[in-house]
């Protein structure tokens, strides 16, 4: 069929639709509501030639200056967006509320065919110019949308399919959407959905900076009923006045309170709505500016977690107003290099690490939760360096290495004579030590009971009292710990106290499993480099690194630095061979099998046929999700590494209920 009577025949069923007002399946009603705009309001004919209405070089420069600073902050976020799906043929778009599109970022190899599209800068895309589309259908619906190939307005358009989410400003108008589109024809509803949510998630983060930037001299209530989610993404936002009167609310919070509007909120006293007044607000902000304290709401009592921010100085302006994926760096040092290094970049441990850096700069404290071995000492010493106090001591405590007779001695230190055996002088205990500096609490979850009462209390009252004194001192505490122990089950067995896990709980971290981890190869190389810094370099053979490739790990990074060292003092010549490796490392196929299978490899196939079915189905899950890991959930570039198509990729993520991450 050419592209006339393609044309032809979508206008066709578009006037059949409108006319005899009808649904059909597999369209969105807010699609059908646009084409009834179109036709109706706007009186666009669907199969006319392309005509874009593209605006001055100044006319566009005068728009860009009046979103002033939102502008490079939701730059910055498109970057961030796109790399997320760069390598899929899509464009990222910001536009103002009329539909003009103020800036982009596009594939260099693709920026030709989407100009030639219509998506430059300075064009419009509302639907009175456009028709059905992702920007303009948004702006006219004022939600998230998705507009997929022929659901498009314009016949011209059929190419295309575009995510849409709406840029909110504190009071629920829109300011901007954000769009990814893309005219690659052999993108499904699956991807478009996948895109629309990762568009939507960015949306949300610029408006929460836009809140918290027109509100940067108020008084503002973060909450959320998960403690672990108050300073992140989802919490709710409510600003106000030096007398408690509500300002504004955003959308999270209206959500939470169960309010359908904002004329319920804004105008009213914080103290109608939560068991608590503004003098205490006031009180946690100024003191307690990090501490997550339970609060309930009047209506009907539910328990939420809050942190209460006043008024910022210019500097910490500067600090909690940065662009939305940049705030961890902003005032901060650089990371120290080796924590850089065991860090590393998979994805999960790039995500950990935003949202680590971004609340440990304020005090929040964090939860480590991993296996042994998978570097959770190293990680707390990266979130230390990157922070303001860097120059001040990092000081671990294990407690699971620490005598219980001891650990109290060893935590709070002790006075001259405090006990039989004390050193003379006495001792400067660890919380003291790490004193306006980072306290990491290893093995959190072996501390005893009594000591978890104390621990609570010094963290409350942020003062410590030695044993054998009566004196209080004031510490600064900067706190992180870290277990391989499930707290929440040994809270329930009363083997820890929940009062505390929600004081050392300000989110949880959850580090991966070295063999889920997708920068594997650079953590071997790193590791390598550092156990032989003082001799020269050694490599591997190639059939030495896939071995180690293939391994599962079961000690994690621990296991595989003694791995290292060991190889490297066999090794001769300067070259780690496969006669150099333990035993265990040696023979590892599975996955070389699972994957090989996924790419539809015959000579795996007849290995495979031979594996136990569920064996084989679990070590191709395994292995998908190593490589989208790999790939830092890119799907053309996880299908291409795989030599599959992204379809059979797709297909392959469905069989093994695989949620792509968003």
């Amino acid at each position: 069929m050419t592209n006339l009577s393609l044309a032809t025949s979508h206008a066709s069923r578009i006037l059949h639709v409108v006319q005899n007002g009808l649904q059909p399946a597999g369209i969105e009603p807010h699609v059908t509501r646009s084409w009834y705009r179109c036709l109706r309001e706007y009186r666009i004919e669907p199969s006319a030639p392309r005509q874009n209405t593209v605006l001055t070089s100044q006319s566009l420069k005068e728009l860009q200056q009046r979103m002033g600073e939102l502008l490079p902050v939701a730059r910055a976020e498109m970057e961030s967006l796109y790399e997320q799906i760069a390598g899929s043929g899509f464009a990222v778009i910001l536009s103002d509320t009329q539909g003009v599109v103020l800036t982009t970022i596009t594939d260099p190899s693709l920026q030709r065919e989407f100009r030639q599209a219509g998506l430059s800068l300075g064009a419009l895309w509302d639907e009175r110019h456009e028709g059905t589309n992702g920007i303009g259908t948004c702006l006219a619906e004022g939600c998230p949308v998705t507009v997929h190939r022929e659901e498009h307005f314009r016949g011209y358009n059929l190419s295309l399919s575009c995510s849409g989410a709406p840029i909110l400003d504190p009071h629920g108008s829109i300011i901007g959407v954000l769009d990814a589109s893309t005219a690659n024809s052999s993108d499904s509803r699956l991807i478009q959905r996948h895109t629309m949510a990762l568009v939507n998630m960015s949306a949300h983060l610029i408006s929460r900076w836009n809140f918290l930037n027109e509100f940067s001299q108020s008084w503002i209530l973060r909450f959320h009923s998960r403690p672990e989610f108050v300073g992140l993404l989802h919490e709710a936002l409510v600003a106000m006045d030096g007398a408690g009167k509500i300002l504004a609310v955003n959308e999270s919070a209206l959500l939470q309170l169960g309010c359908s509007t904002r004329k319920a909120l804004v105008g009213e006293s914080i103290e109608r709505f939560f068991q608590f007044d503004f003098a205490t607000l006031e009180h946690r902000a100024q003191f307690e500016p990090s501490t997550i304290w339970p609060v309930r709401d009047m209506a009907h009592g539910r328990r939420f977690f809050a942190i209460a921010r006043g008024p910022l100085r210019p500097a910490a302006r500067t600090m909690e107003l940065a662009a939305p994926h940049t705030s961890a760096e902003a005032g901060s040092g650089t990371p120290h290099p080796r924590g850089q290094q065991h860090v590393g970049e998979d994805a999960q441990m790039r995500k950990n690490l935003t949202f680590g850096r971004q609340l440990f700069a304020k005090q929040v404290p964090i939860l480590l939760q991993g296996a042994t071995g998978t570097g959770k000492e190293a990680f707390a010493k990266a979130l230390h360096h990157s922070g303001l106090w860097s120059d001040k001591a990092f000081v671990t405590v294990n407690c699971a290495a620490i005598p219980e007779s001891l650990i109290e001695s060893e935590l709070f230190g002790y006075t001259r004579g405090a006990f039989t055996g004390a050193v003379k002088e006495g001792r400067v205990g660890k919380i003291l030590q790490s004193n306006g500096g980072t306290l990491f609490l290893d093995e959190i979850g072996d501390m005893p009971l009594m000591l978890q009462t104390r621990l609570l209390r010094v963290i409350e009252e942020r003062e410590i009292v030695p044993l054998g004194s009566d004196q209080a001192i004031p510490v600064s505490l900067h706190v992180i710990s870290a277990t391989h122990r499930d707290i929440r089950r040994m809270i329930q067995d009363g083997e820890f106290r929940e009062d505390l896990y929600y004081r050392l709980n300000g989110i949880t971290l959850h580090l991966p499993l070295l063999r889920d981890r997708g920068d594997k190869a650079d953590l071997i190389r790193t590791l390598l480099q550092e156990e032989n810094s003082d001799q020269e370099s050694i490599e591997i053979a190639e059939d030495a690194f896939q071995k180690l490739l293939d391994y599962s790990w079961p000690g994690n990074i621990r296991q595989l630095r003694n791995a290292l060292r060991t190889a490297s003092a066999l090794c001769r010549d300067g070259i780690i061979r496969m006669s150099n490796l333990p035993q265990e490392i040696l023979h590892t196929e599975t996955r070389a099998i699972a994957l090989s299978s996924i790419a539809g490899n015959g000579e795996a196939a007849v290995v495979a046929a031979n594996l136990p079915s569920a064996a084989l189905r679990d070590a191709e899950c395994a292995a998908l999700l190593r490589e989208l890991e790999r790939m830092h959930w890119n799907i053309s570039r996880t299908a291409q590494a795989l030599g599959i198509s992204r379809n059979t990729l797709y297909r392959k993520i469905h069989k093994h209920n695989i949620v792509l991450e968003q």
